[in-house]
């Protein structure tokens, strides 16, 4: 498969985001070995899991048409940004849209 061809949400993943999901898959979804894998608690890979099944919801989400939304939306996904940052950053972006409207 092309780059080109991967579906939008697996685009935006990074390699990091592909090693998890190989590993997971190879543990046959079991987080108990995933951890065990990366000699990290359980929990510790649930919330790795649920940022990027965050990531993912957000790109199935945010309109292609938007990619700095959905960067923003990432970047707090990933814990990158505080949640406040990036919705101070997308009212910042929101706003500029708006001015270009009128």
């Amino acid at each position: 498969m092309l780059a080109r061809d991967l579906p939008p949400w697996l685009a935006h993943l990074d390699d990091e985001d592909y090693q998890f999901i190989k590993k997971l898959v190879m543990a046959s979804g079991s987080l108990k070995e995933l951890a065990a894998s990366y000699d990290v608690s359980y929990p510790t890979i649930r919330v790795r899991l649920d940022r990027l099944l965050e990531k993912i919801r957000i790109v199935d989400t945010v309109p292609v048409t938007d990619p700095l939304q959905a960067q923003i939306r990432l970047l707090v996904a990933s814990g990158d940004i505080s949640e406040k940052t990036g919705k101070s950053l997308l009212a910042v972006h929101r706003s500029c849209l708006d001015g270009d409207k009128k």
